[in-house]
């Protein structure tokens, strides 16, 4: 299995070789063992904020994963990709195959892995700044499209890697360092905008609600399509919002998650901009639903030359 070491936050694929030795049956095949969720970290020093809600979020998919490989599913096949931001270090902590992106881009090379590789689970780890300001277009249409791949959104509402400047998701009124006498713009809401462009799979986790958080990245990743997870993420720094949370949320029991109406329902109960109002979580929406890459029919990726090919074309640029 290859992981993610690079440190340098500079875009592309990072990854080291394993130094694991599984053991083997009499024909040679490969016996995996259990995996402990700890042995996915990596000796990368982590230097997210004591209280950060990424730690929750790195847990969580830890877990995740290696329940996976615990149940048969070979690791091999999961790439992760990451924007630009305090959630894109996630990449340098998690010892599985990744991708550092650019800002706003995180879901160009996720499309482009799973479109050349349709047999990979690829999770993409954004920012509410990276996926809803630059990157905007692009998470529209992977949700209109829906390609088989797993979002999950940090949503702390503040650029914080910059120090504290508001988002699409920052509440108004919000002050930072560009709006010091407090932001004018009311914020979007990211699940209503899902919905209506045509994601799959729709969910809300909080990160102080780990066991929650693990059972949606789950259901997320094995979702056909397109899966939104919408991660309240608090930045304890530059927003911090525990209190405000802890006395809002609540998770949704027994609604019809195959009905359109009733998510966009739930969606549209929390504005974002009320602080005062419920805040619901779990999952939303989660329908089939024919996705880009079974749209052709027919098609199949042909492997046959596929390495000479990227040779060729690598070497032109030398």
């Amino acid at each position: 299995m290859n992981g993610s070491k690079s440190s340098s936050g500079s875009p592309g694929i990072s990854s080291i070789p394993s130094t694991t030795t599984w053991p083997r049956t009499n024909a040679g095949s490969v016996i995996n063992p259990k995996m402990n969720p700890k042995e996915l970290g990596t000796y990368t020093k982590n230097t997210w904020c004591p209280g950060c809600g990424n730690f929750s979020i790195l847990s969580a998919m830890q877990t995740v994963l290696a329940s996976m490989h615990n149940e048969g599913y070979p690791l091999e096949n999961v790439v992760i990709v990451s924007g630009i931001g305090c959630h894109a270090k996630i990449s340098d902590y998690l010892n599985i195959n990744s991708f550092y992106s650019i800002h706003g881009r995180t879901l160009p090379v996720a499309m482009g892995i799973k479109l050349a590789n349709p047999d990979l689970k690829v999770i993409c780890f954004s920012g509410d700044g990276d996926s809803l300001a630059e990157g905007l277009d692009h998470l529209i249409f992977a949700a209109k499209r829906n390609l088989d791949i797993t979002l999950i959104l940090h949503d702390n509402r503040v650029y914080g890697l910059t120090t504290g400047q508001y988002t699409p998701t920052s509440p108004l009124g919000f002050k930072g360092k560009s709006t010091p006498m407090g932001t004018e713009e009311l914020p979007m809401n990211p699940m209503e905008l899902m919905l209506v462009s045509g994601a799959t799979y729709l969910a809300r986790g909080y990160t102080h609600g780990i066991d929650l958080l693990r059972k949606l990245f789950r259901d997320a990743i094995m979702h056909k399509g397109f899966s939104f997870v919408d991660t309240l993420q608090v930045c304890v720094t530059y927003f911090n919002m525990y209190e405000t949370y802890n006395k809002r949320v609540y998770e949704v029991q027994g609604n019809d998650t195959s009905n359109f109406e009733e998510a966009l329902k739930i969606a549209r109960s929390w504005d974002y901009n009320n602080m005062e109002a419920p805040i619901p979580l779990g999952k939303f929406y989660d329908i089939d639903k024919l996705g880009f890459d079974q749209i052709f029919p027919g098609y199949e990726p042909n492997p046959v030359g596929r390495d000479d090919k990227i040779r060729e074309v690598l070497e032109s640029l030398i």
